[in-house]
């Protein structure tokens, strides 16, 4: 139940990299309103969450050395993610590269 908390905090870390990227390609008057529009105060509020059900996933018994193995997975949702929602597309090289990560995955907790 602890590892489904840790991977639901890291694809949660990952949508809020794409708010951050909303917030971030829009235009703005000045330097104020680029940092604290909705876009990106709702992405750090997200980042702020996965603080939190890190920290509490580790309260109950997940290690630090999981947490980080798992948190790798970020490197498959953020892909995806930016795929959906800004169309950037996925090259042989980085579909290649997370088939590699996600074996590291599957090997570590084998």
């Amino acid at each position: 139940m602890m590892y489904l908390l840790v991977i639901l905090s890291v694809f949660l870390a990952s949508g809020a990299q794409m708010l951050l990227k909303k917030g971030a390609s829009q235009p703005h008057g000045s330097f104020l309103k680029e940092y604290l529009n909705p876009w990106v105060i709702g992405g750090y509020a997200i980042l702020g969450l996965t603080l939190v059900l890190n920290i509490y996933a580790m309260s109950r018994g997940i290690q630090v050395k999981e947490v980080g193995i798992i948190e790798s997975l970020s490197y498959l949702f953020v892909p995806v993610l930016s795929f959906l929602f800004f169309k950037e597309g996925f090259s042989r090289r980085k579909i290649l590269s997370i088939a590699i990560i996600i074996t590291g995955i599957v090997i570590f907790f084998l």
